[in-house]
């Protein structure tokens, strides 16, 4: 689709990058610190044109760590925390900020060496301190993939979906994985329905493979001013909307766990943009687990309430499918490193340059990355675009 033409207002990505993935045996900051210099690079800049920083983590390793750490002052920082959708918000703030002139060039990033310290639970996080979990701890609950299962089979039952349609969500992400060199399961072969179905049950109705990697790695993109971005090497992509929900800290008085506050942030994010879900060239979901990225894809208005499992079928969401998802093998297949928000910006960004390889999606000029945090807890989207 055509994006909107503009004068030289607002916001623009101008650099992305991944740090080392994988198993890297390398520290938190080691990883922050290669992610953000090689996003620096990306866009021609360097530590010295920074004056504001977004990051977080669980517990430690906020924008004051980070700045330290870089021999840095900002003039504007963020360490919201509010899970994987964090890093869509923060493109907000740093949007706000740098059209307010807070800040004038801004670098947002997040790093985890999980996988290399053997840890799914990223510094001990734990919901024991939150008053509702007194109502979920007796039951022995596995966080957060137990309350994900709840929200599956709260949607299989309403709707009367299989979990053999769910499954298209992981066999996309892996076809997707399979055309990208830096992707966790970029050798390991095609996956089939019957493979996420058969393989070991986890918390019914998920299995392990619709559960995402647990991984180390992390990722950066840097935004500075629209008419900054256009005197850069690289093509500048432009923010055109934003939007964000926090509904829940957990789910012991969520009503309906199979309508999320997505609908909400979607919604913002596309009436801000002057788009539809119809004018979307790529979209990039958090997909922790199958059903996430199912609901979202729902929730965001790509189809109708309760229609999604019939609306992915057919490789609609696969290489060469009308919409295709999470282009890079998604938190999935590709790298999923605790907090996976900002790699799906550094996705969204590559396609809209014409920057992906073997999986560019042909004239893609409007892309939208959707981050969930918690327990379906928090929802943003951010809706990019190519400087027309």
């Amino acid at each position: 689709m055509s994006a909107t033409t503009s004068t030289a207002t607002g916001a623009a990505i101008v650099g992305v990058a991944e740090s080392d993935l994988g198993v890297t045996n390398l520290s938190i900051l080691t990883l922050q610190t290669q992610a953000i210099t090689r996003a620096l690079a990306d866009a021609g800049l360097t530590l010295a044109d920074v004056d504001g920083i977004a990051t977080t983590g669980v517990s430690r390793f906020s924008a004051t760590q980070v700045a330290d750490h870089l021999g840095l002052e900002p003039r504007w920082t963020d360490s919201t925390f509010a899970g994987g959708s964090a890093y869509e918000m923060m493109v907000a703030r740093a949007t706000q900020a740098i059209e307010s002139g807070q800040a004038s060039t801004v670098v947002i990033s997040f790093a985890s060496n999980q996988r290399s310290a053997a840890s799914r639970r990223l510094g001990g996080v734990t919901e024991d301190h939150t008053p509702e979990a007194q109502l979920e701890t007796p039951y022995d609950p596995l966080f957060p993939l137990s309350y994900y299962a709840m929200a599956a089979q709260q949607y299989l039952h309403r709707f009367g979906g299989t979990h053999e349609q769910l499954a298209e969500i992981a066999v996309a992400a892996r076809e997707w994985a399979l055309l990208n060199p830096a992707a966790y399961r970029y050798r390991a072969g095609s996956l089939t329905a019957a493979d996420v179905t058969s393989s070991r049950l986890v918390s019914s109705p998920l299995t392990v493979a619709d559960c995402c990697l647990v991984t180390d790695g992390g990722g950066a993109v840097v935004l500075t001013s629209l008419e900054r971005a256009r005197d850069l090497a690289k093509p500048a992509v432009r923010v055109l909307g934003y939007g964000e929900r926090t509904t829940n800290t957990s789910m012991t008085a969520v009503r309906d766990l199979t309508s999320t506050g997505a609908v909400g942030s979607g919604a913002d994010a596309f009436a801000r943009a002057g788009v539809t879900p119809s004018d979307v060239d790529v979209l990039e979901v958090y997909d922790s687990f199958t059903i996430t990225a199912a609901l979202s894809i729902e929730a965001l208005g790509f189809c109708g309430r309760g229609e999604v499992l019939d609306f992915i079928a057919g490789g609609r969401i696969r290489p060469g499918g009308s919409l295709p998802l999470d282009t890079a093998g998604g938190g999935l297949s590709y790298c999923h490193p605790g907090q996976y928000g900002v790699l799906l910006l550094v996705e969204a960004v590559r396609q809209v340059r014409g920057e992906a390889g073997a999986r560019q999606v042909p004239d893609a000029e409007i892309a939208v990355a959707h981050g969930t945090g918690g327990i379906l807890s928090t929802h943003a989207t951010v809706v990019l675009g190519a400087d027309r």
